[in-house]
């Protein structure tokens, strides 16, 4: 395990005590699962957004029955402008009304929280009828904890609904998996309806799966954990970027999830070996191979990235083609 994962696992363990996460009681069999898949934005060997397939993946996902995420990181959400983030969300409009998207306000350390900024990006995502996905900030996660609640609180009153989002530093500079104690805070935010959490530590998202149960069943707690996607046989739902390599197997897991079907446990190991492959170091790279695998399935005619992105080796490719011969219902 990552060392600084074990570090933010002890130190949430001293906030609240051991309490005994007991996985095996916390399962919950034939549950439906709420699937929102992060929507990969295609390039063009010239360097362009390839929108025309963009839309296409937006109504495969939406025809496999998840709600798609764009403008998220497997949308370069920190990578494209305005124009960019607008184009996106036109276009999944287009295609449905049930979507969230990225709201990320970039900054640089010792920047306060910009909540004008933050507001101007919900409005973008709200004014298309999309919900928005609070991507944190320095602003944000250098506050002592009553502040950040405060700031969600005041975001969530100028919307319908935001889910919030917290990340482990391993992936961006700005990322923070906040304490229970905030954790507890956001709970009692009515207007954030689910948050995702990117860890990759069962154990954390066991605990907030628990103090969700206890507090407000309602709440979702979107597993972002790409390496451990089974996290939805314990209650939690999922926003993932494994999901857009896929969302027709996932839709198929998720399916078998709801009906007791043992399917579930071989279309999820296949997927789980994909994530296993695909979100290796470097991570970011996961997108490259997002690319590749779509494009494998005949679904883009170029893998090619956005030009600030890192790369795979192209000896992946051949592993991906044999992954795509035997995964059940590709």
């Amino acid at each position: 395990m990552i060392p600084a994962l074990v570090a933010a696992g002890k130190n949430i363990r001293s906030v609240v005590g051991d309490k005994g996460i007991d996985p095996v009681s916390m399962l919950r069999p034939r549950r439906k699962i709420r699937g929102i898949s992060a929507i990969l934005l295609p390039f063009q060997e010239n360097g362009d957004p390839d929108w025309t397939n963009f839309s296409a993946h937006v109504r495969r996902t939406v025809a496999a029955g998840l709600a798609p995420a764009v403008n998220m990181d497997t949308g370069y959400a920190h990578l494209i402008d305005d124009a960019t983030r607008e184009r996106a969300l036109k276009l999944t409009r287009a295609e449905t009304d049930d979507f969230v998207a990225g709201a990320f306000v970039g900054d640089q350390p010792g920047e306060v929280f910009n909540g004008d900024e933050y507001l101007r990006q919900m409005e973008m995502v709200q004014s298309h009828g999309g919900v928005p996905v609070i991507f944190q900030s320095h602003g944000i996660t250098t506050q002592g904890d009553e502040d950040i609640v405060a700031d969600y609180a005041k975001l969530a009153e100028n919307s319908d609904g935001i889910i919030g989002f917290e990340l482990s530093d391993v992936f961006a500079p700005f990322g923070k998996i906040y304490s229970l104690d905030v954790y507890r805070g956001l709970l009692d935010i009515d207007r954030l309806i689910g948050a995702k959490h990117s860890s990759l530590n069962r154990e954390l998202e066991w605990q907030r799966l628990q103090l969700r149960d206890e507090v407000r069943p309602d709440f979702h707690v979107f597993t972002g954990n790409d390496l451990a996607i089974d996290m939805v046989m314990y209650g939690s739902d999922y926003l993932l970027g494994l999901s857009t390599f896929a969302p027709d197997v996932f839709s198929m897991r998720d399916a078998a999830w709801a009906v007791g079907d043992p399917a579930f446990y071989e279309l999820n190991d296949w997927l789980q070996y994909l994530g296993f492959l695909t979100f290796r170091p470097p991570v970011p790279a996961y997108k490259h191979s997002a690319a590749m695998f779509l494009k494998l399935r005949g679904f883009l005619e170029c893998d090619d990235t956005h030009p600030e992105s890192p790369e795979r080796p192209a000896s992946d490719r051949e592993i991906l083609r044999r992954i795509i011969e035997q995964m059940p219902g590709v």
